[in-house]
């Protein structure tokens, strides 16, 4: 059976209106979803029928029993989970991947997207200010990011005091010692689980959730033997910054990689307005991060960059006879996976579409709505701002637990905007995480509106 573009246009046509008017009712839909899964479901779950359906009905009826259950996760007014939402050249791009449908691990095999990728690699270590040689990973996530990271380090450490994890396993290896601050991100404690490294030893931090020099000094004097350390770029809850350069300087004095968790605030690197809270952030030996928060690229797409590229290669790197390799290295060896989609495709076509300028328009804008919000929402009687709202995060109490989560609840109900609720600091709260590109003043007044409401539905 041979394909033509005929048996595409009309699924494609539909697929585009459907888009089109997904797109045009964010302004005006409710965030949350109207109708819960097992709703959705009575639609999706029927047996598979004998014959066959025309491709252009299958996406009607896709698109028609999807949209109640779809969260207005590219909305303006949307501030869960810090999760972004997608620029025009990033989403019009990644139709074209997946039209094109190349599997990029094969510099040789598919030689247009690698070319894109690595020209988006070296725009990303630019703006960033990290080494210009680091190697440069696509994955799925933050989390497989930081696996990347942790797995080049892990090699790093057990290669300095003898041991060869690729020929002989962890078993029987040195115990590898890894330090994190106490809020560090349970992405870290994931990718440390798949690398068989066991659980962190907990750092302590300060009141903002940074790690404290201090406490690192006395936790790396009392290790023996290969370390890691994690640092974050962006607290989870208050958005700040570990003191990267005592902490690294630090922890290299004793012999240990540092890895770096920077799944949405490594971008604060890309503004001058930052440069004091990330300095000496380019002194690590690994960095994660994901495009598809702050820079606001579909999901998904995380960036992993570790700078030895050569041990980056040889920690993911394989060598087989039906292979095409390439003498400047495979987009395979930087990642876990052999296939994947080009997702680096659209983080450059979202850097091509900003420039340098309106990148950190970008970054400085999210951080300025958080900014508004926290100064309106905090001058609300009984509301208390919880951190210092140094970046895009921002953390509020109502009082007492049970009115912060009565309040939350009510939030979620009234649907207009979501913000998701949380724990820190042993109180419950209410966390904001300003992600989405096309959140504006408009959207910042109806969101300080709609906590007024579910301030006055919680009594």
């Amino acid at each position: 059976m041979t394909a033509s573009s005929e048996d595409y246009r009309a699924a494609l046509d539909r697929a585009h209106a459907h888009t089109s008017e997904w797109l045009e009712s964010l302004d005006t839909r409710p965030v949350a979803p109207r109708q819960t899964a097992d709703q959705v479901a009575e639609h999706f779950g029927i047996a598979l029928q004998t014959e066959g359906i025309d491709p252009a009905e299958v996406v009607d009826e896709l698109a028609t029993f999807a949209e109640p259950g779809l969260m207005g996760i590219p909305s303006g007014r949307f501030y869960g989970w810090v999760m972004g939402g997608t620029l025009p050249a990033a989403l019009a791009s990644d139709w074209l991947v997946s039209a094109w449908d190349q599997n990029t691990g094969i510099r040789f095999a598919t030689p247009a997207s690698a070319a894109i990728e690595e020209a988006a690699e070296t725009w990303l270590l630019d703006l960033l200010g990290l080494p210009a040689e680091s190697g440069v990973g696509f994955t799925t996530g933050a989390t497989m990011a930081n696996f990347v990271g942790l797995a080049a380090g892990r090699k790093k450490v057990l290669d300095a005091v003898g041991w060869n994890v690729d020929e002989d396993g962890l078993s029987g290896a040195p115990r590898i010692t890894v330090l994190a601050g106490a809020e560090s991100h349970a992405s870290i404690d994931m990718a440390l689980r798949y690398l068989g490294l066991g659980l962190r030893s907990p750092v302590a931090a300060d009141e903002q959730g940074r790690i404290r020099v201090d406490a690192l000094r006395e936790a790396l004097d009392a290790s023996s033997g290969p370390t890691i350390l994690c640092l974050q770029a962006g607290n989870l809850h208050s958005g700040s910054f570990d003191p990267f350069r005592e902490a690294i300087e630090l922890a290299h004095a004793h012999g240990a990689w540092v890895h770096v968790d920077g799944a949405f605030g490594l971008w604060a690197a890309a503004s001058p307005a930052w440069a004091s809270a990330v300095d000496g952030l380019s002194l690590a030996d690994s960095w994660a991060t994901d495009a598809h928060k702050t820079l606001n690229v579909p999901y998904d797409c995380g960036v992993a960059i570790v700078a030895d590229r050569a041990l980056m290669r040889s920690s993911f790197g394989v060598h087989t006879d039906y292979l095409i390799h390439d003498a400047q290295g495979d987009p395979f060896e930087r990642v876990p996976e052999f296939s994947r989609r080009a997702r680096g495709i659209p983080v450059w076509a979202a850097l091509r579409s900003l420039g340098r300028s309106g990148t950190i328009a970008l970054v400085e804008r999210l951080a300025a709505n958080a900014r508004a919000l926290a100064d309106a929402l905090g001058a609300l009687p009984g509301v208390e701002i919880l951190n210092d709202v140094v970046f895009t995060q921002v953390c509020l109490s109502f009082g007492t637990d049970e009115r912060t989560r009565a309040v939350t609840e009510a939030l979620i109900r009234d649907g207009a905007v979501w913000m998701s609720g949380s724990r820190w600091r042993d109180r419950a709260i209410l966390r904001i995480s300003v992600s989405n590109w096309s959140t504006d003043a408009e959207d910042v007044a109806e969101s300080i509106q709609a906590v007024r409401r579910a301030m006055a539905a919680a009594g």
